[in-house]
């Protein structure tokens, strides 16, 4: 008897674990975001790869709930161009999605200096994320392309904004850098010519932003810049 209740209780907890896995989709994970920004507003970039549940670009504009935490963030963001991570609780990434049924509108997240997955350093623990905007967010095509120009979203405004390139090639490589531009210019994306997985120094972007945007823009440098993860 006592055999055959052991059965039942372990046939039911098997039944109950595997009903608990597969409550969650097929986008459900850790997705480790680049996190940048400034005094003007704070934005985390999805570390996309060409499979599942990570092959998704996604930037969002977020804010940390806490008020005097998100000052002091973004003081830090602002002092030094540094690399800068989240790591996140797990969720469903296609919550982010404009047209989701159930939106993700704020998370909990460690907020890493360095990389998260490579040494970086805790530095703020199970931050509450709001979710204020996603202002990309794009599947990935698995199909092997390649792409002779690179597309550069801005993202930010006031004088000092940020590039991030759109992954449109397999292979490619990540990219975001910070720039600066007379606060009342209004900047499209901008487009440079693209050589394999080799990206546009800083010295070449500054050529065109000043020929293409306004003769007085500057690159403040490189934040992120990764191809290891987009093969």
């Amino acid at each position: 008897m006592k055999r055959y209740l052991t059965f039942i209780l372990l046939s039911f907890c098997f039944i109950f674990n595997a009903h608990a896995e597969n409550k969650h989709g097929p986008t459900w994970g850790v997705h480790g975001m680049l996190l940048f920004g400034n005094s003007e507003g704070m934005y985390a970039s999805h570390l996309p790869m060409f499979h599942t549940p990570h092959d998704y670009q996604v930037v969002l504009q977020i804010r940390c709930l806490d008020q005097k935490l998100d000052a002091a963030i973004k003081a830090r963001l602002e002092q030094k161009l540094v690399l800068w991570t989240m790591e996140p609780e797990q969720f469903e990434i296609t919550r982010l999605a404009a047209d989701s049924k159930l939106p993700l509108k704020q998370f909990k997240a460690n907020i890493v200096l360095g990389h998260f997955e490579q040494g970086g350093k805790t530095e703020y623990k199970d931050v509450t994320v709001v979710v204020e905007k996603a202002l990309i967010f794009r599947q990935l095509s698995p199909q092997m392309r390649e792409s002779k120009q690179a597309v550069y979203h801005q993202i930010g405004k006031g004088s000092q904004r940020f590039l991030l390139k759109e992954i449109d090639s397999r292979p490619d490589f990540d990219h975001v850098l910070a720039i600066s531009v007379p606060a009342a210019v209004a900047m499209a994306d901008v487009v440079v010519k693209k050589t394999g997985l080799q990206a546009v120094s800083d010295a070449e972007f500054l050529q065109v932003l000043q020929a293409k945007v306004d003769k007085r823009a500057a690159v403040k440098g490189t934040i992120y810049l990764d191809k290891a993860d987009l093969e």
